[in-house]
Parts: C-alpha cells; sequence; structure tokens
C-alpha cells in the first residue's frame, strides 16, 4: 500500500511540475518510443496511448516476465515506472495501470489445453479455473486449503514441478493415481505422499512448456474463464468473488 501511495504521490508530483512548463508540443510516438527503449535496456515497445484528460503516456511492452507499463510526460522527458506502479483516476477510483496490465496479461481460457489437466469438481461445477501447481510448493498447499470450501466449481488442475526432483516425481506418482483428485487433495491437504508408480505417460514436460510459454514464474498460478490471471494464495472469499465476477463476464 505504501509502495501505490509513494508512486501515486511520485504522478501528482510529476503532473504538477509537467503544468509549470510552457505549453509544449505534444512529443511524437517515435521520440517516446526512442526515449523508452533506449532507457530501459532496449526494451520493444509495443504500444504507446495517451491517457484521457492527462498529460500522460501509457507505453506497453513484453518481457519475460510478462506484460510491462511505464508512464511518460508529453515530451518523454521523464519515465514514471516500478514494480508497484499504479496510476490512480480519483474521480473513478480505479487504479489504470492494473485494469490495463490485467488486460494485457490475460489468458483465454478456451486456449488452455485441458487435456493436460485433471479436474476436481465440487457440486455441480459450473465455474470453471485453471490451477498451476507444484507439489511441494507450501503456498499451493494453502490454497488447497481454501479450495476445499468452494463449491459449484471445477478446478483443472495443471501438474506444474518446478521446485524440485522430488516434486516431478510426486507430480507424476499423482497423475498415475486411480483416483487423481483424491489423491491430489489427499497430498497437499492431508500431508499424504502418493504411492502409484509413476511410470506411465505424463503430461509434465508439456505443462513445463506450457508454464513456460504463458509465463507462469511461480505456483500458484490461477487462470479464469474471462483470461484473468491470479498468482499467489489468496483466501476463500477472496476467489468466490474472482468466481463470481468471471462467471458473469
Amino acid at each position: 500500500m505504501i509502495g501505490r501511495i509513494a508512486v501515486v504521490a511520485t504522478l501528482a508530483l510529476s503532473a504538477a511540475f509537467i503544468a509549470l512548463l510552457p505549453a509544449p508540443t505534444l512529443a511524437d510516438e517515435a521520440t517516446v518510443r526512442r526515449v523508452v527503449e533506449s532507457k530501459l535496456n532496449g526494451v520493444k515497445v509495443a504500444s504507446i496511448t495517451k491517457l484521457p484528460n492527462a498529460d500522460l503516456y501509457e507505453v506497453a511492452f513484453e518481457t519475460p516476465g510478462g506484460w510491462q507499463l511505464v508512464y511518460t510526460d508529453v515530451n518523454a522527458n521523464y519515465l514514471i515506472f516500478g514494480r508497484d506502479l499504479g496510476v490512480l483516476d480519483t474521480k473513478a477510483d480505479r487504479d489504470l495501470a492494473e485494469e490495463r496490465l490485467a488486460k494485457l496479461n490475460a489468458v483465454p481460457f478456451a486456449n488452455l489445453p485441458l487435456d493436460q489437466s485433471f479436474k476436481i469438481v465440487r457440486g455441480k461445477g459450473t465455474r470453471r479455473f485453471a490451477y498451476f501447481s507444484d507439489p511441494n510448493c507450501p503456498y499451493c498447499k494453502r490454497l488447497d486449503q481454501e479450495l476445499v470450501k468452494l463449491d459449484d466449481v471445477t478446478i483443472h488442475v495443471f501438474l506444474y514441478p518446478i521446485l524440485s526432483p522430488d516434486s516431478v516425481a510426486k507430480a507424476k506418482s499423482v497423475w498415475c493415481s486411480k483416483d487423481r483428485a483424491k489423491t491430489w487433495v489427499d497430498m497437499m491437504v492431508k500431508g499424504i505422499r502418493p504411492t502409484a508408480d509413476g511410470s506411465c505417460a505424463t503430461p509434465v514436460d508439456k505443462n513445463l512448456a506450457l508454464g513456460q510459454q504463458l509465463r507462469v514464474n511461480g505456483t500458484p498460478t490461477m487462470f479464469f474463464e474471462n483470461g484473468q490471471r491470479v498468482s499467489g494464495a489468496i483466501p476463500g472469499e477472496q476467489l468466490e468473488q474472482i468466481l463470481a465476477a468471471a462467471k458473469t463476464k
């Protein structure tokens, strides 16, 4: 929260300083592109958009960790960026940077190869999301404690063992189990190690490649029906809100 306040304060100071300057000629796209790419280690700018009713440009570029944004003034003299970058529309009470990044990093649910996952179905299972998880990930185990509380949900679990060789062994054992869903929950919630021989054909290697393609750099990572990506363990109440919003859209 402190980082977000600091960023908003920086924006306010930058805007105040810009207001003191003589009326400038708006920087053209080529100028903004040249400055950003030269100052940020040669990134390749994908889009430049002027914010409505503001002398700020949004500049988007792609990195191995996902899409990133910086903001610049009308002459590209100043760059505003940071890990927790936010641009607060005070009238609408919206974080424009957060909304934009969510759209840029969205993944169409229909594009996910669900045959490389197994399902955990509770109730009617009408609400769906995909879940990339490592068997030894402590945050995944914390999330699974919340997932067992959900109803009317289908969870597509993508085995994504990135932490250790033991993670790979457990993931393959889960996939080769007769009841994958029960084996997974027993392991993640109750601490019962799977016992099946993991020598059957598994999608583990495909999932690792898929995760790199989708920039899944940590577990847990979830993808919802509206394309939203959520990383990290979150409480059940927040999951319910996200599922309701995803189903509506």
